[in-house]
């Protein structure tokens, strides 16, 4: 009872602000402080994006760019006499990152337990058995990512299809190559007409600026993207047979009844928005309760004929934390950012500028060099006054932008460290013109379909 009372008191100062009004807003944009916060955050980002090469976790640079852009705000704020304002900002972005963070926790916990249930080797197994041609195998890999990142995310696809080509293609490094650009290009193409493909489309769906089902008007357009530059590699490809043989593995107990409590959870969070009006998160939380209670069960089976069963918060343990904080340092080191006036002066730039068409298509091809993450949560935290059709043209380029460049997506990275030399920057680089081709005829197919 003391911890609950406590708690409430940490948020006794939002609701200060809720009835405080006139809360002043300093505009950092000139000052030393706003020049160094753009420094340390542009240094960040090069340690991000060069993770690669030095093994230096791209969590670590961003939360202490985070730390430091809020403690410099702070204390220009105490300087002035201003510091409910700062507070009241923060705690806001805490906000919003807490949303995205326990939603994507729930989501990374059931594909680690689907993982652990062989539910995810088990299909990569079956495909190999089937003695596909190379060129079948192109098509089958690239159309399963595209309808798998939809429900999973795009780098747990990524992998999964990654595994079967180089399971089937280890010999034939021509075809690795081609079929992990075609995997790349798939799975992000995939996750853009979907609520919960992609982090991008996520974040838009939970500040309740598009509604679940205007998501699936992008599918043609999303297609498309996928499906111009798969055709004119598949030229590429020698329709050889893959002879690889594995032997069958079956998926453990469980297993089956965790992919459908999956697809219950994620109606649950559709339904705590759509119907309820409550946000998403909540759904999904109600939904880790389903599997933490099929876990009991799992486990209690288990451990009757061995010594060690089924244990949920294990795959907890094993979500993928760095990007859960990475995400952390992000959203906080953007909201500084905005909060000190430099995303309203690229807004202005931009869509003013620019116009909304073009600037969105800008935004595209930024997330190829920068991850399209920041770049959205920039777009949402500037908040253009846009039409429906253009929050979804910037939700289709920030998804399949990142395509563009091998770097440009979690996707894309992942497979380049699976590969073993097979895959790499370059190689992506030399199909980026046809990647383009599709990336602007999804745009095309776009305000043909849906407008703007």
């Amino acid at each position: 009872m003391i911890k609950f009372l406590l708690l409430l008191t940490t948020l006794l100062p939002t609701f200060a602000f809720a009835t405080s009004p006139n809360i002043e807003v300093l505009d950092l944009t000139g000052h030393w402080v706003g020049y160094m916060a753009l420094g340390l955050f542009a240094l960040a980002y090069v340690l991000v994006m060069v993770e690669e090469f030095t093994c230096f976790r791209k969590s670590k640079p961003v939360i202490l760019v985070a730390g430091i852009i809020w403690a410099l705000i702070g204390w220009v704020y105490a300087q002035q006499g201003l510091p409910l304002a700062a507070e009241i900002a923060l705690r806001h972005n805490i906000l919003e990152y807490s949303e995205l963070f326990l939603f994507l926790l729930v989501a990374m916990t059931y594909i680690e337990a689907m993982r652990e249930r062989n539910v995810f080797e088990s299909l990569k197994v079956w495909l190999i058995n089937k003695g596909f041609t190379f060129r079948q195998l192109f098509w089958l890999t690239g159309f399963l990512a595209f309808f798998i990142s939809p429900v999973a995310d795009n780098l747990t696809t990524a992998m999964i299809m990654g595994a079967v080509v180089m399971a089937v293609g280890a010999n034939n490094p021509r075809f690795v190559s081609i079929a992990f650009v075609n995997i790349v290009v798939a799975a992000n193409a995939g996750g853009a007409f979907s609520p919960f493909g992609d982090i991008t489309t996520l974040m838009v769906w939970q500040k309740g600026l598009l509604d679940f089902s205007d998501f699936f008007t992008l599918f043609i357009p999303s297609l498309i993207n996928f499906v111009v530059p798969a055709a004119i590699m598949h030229f590429a490809i020698n329709n050889e047979t893959a002879a690889e043989r594995l032997e069958l593995i079956s998926i453990k107990k469980g297993g089956i009844l965790i992919v459908m409590l999956f697809m219950v959870t994620i109606a649950t969070a559709v339904s705590f928005h759509g119907f309820l009006h409550l946000p998403p998160v909540m759904g999904m939380m109600t939904g880790l309760s389903f599997l933490m209670i099929a876990a009991y069960f799992i486990r209690r089976s288990e451990l009757k004929t061995q010594a060690q069963g089924f244990d949920v918060f294990n795959k907890v343990g094993r979500a993928e934390w760095d990007t859960l904080l990475f995400f952390f340092g992000v959203i906080l080191s953007i909201g500084g950012l905005g909060f000190m006036g430099y995303l309203t002066l690229t807004s202005e730039a931009m869509y003013t500028t620019l116009g909304a068409t073009y600037a969105n298509i800008l935004i595209g091809l930024l997330s190829a060099v920068i991850d399209n993450i920041p770049v959205m949560f920039a777009v949402l935290t500037m908040n253009p006054v846009m039409s429906e059709g253009q929050w979804l043209l910037v939700t289709l380029t920030a998804g399949v932008g990142g395509s563009l460049l091998s770097v440009g997506s979690a996707a894309g990275v992942a497979l380049m460290g699976q590969s073993k030399g097979l895959y790499t920057f370059a190689s992506h680089l030399k199909w980026m013109p046809v990647i383009a081709l599709g990336y602007a005829a999804s745009i095309y197919t776009h305000i043909l379909i849906n407008g703007l």
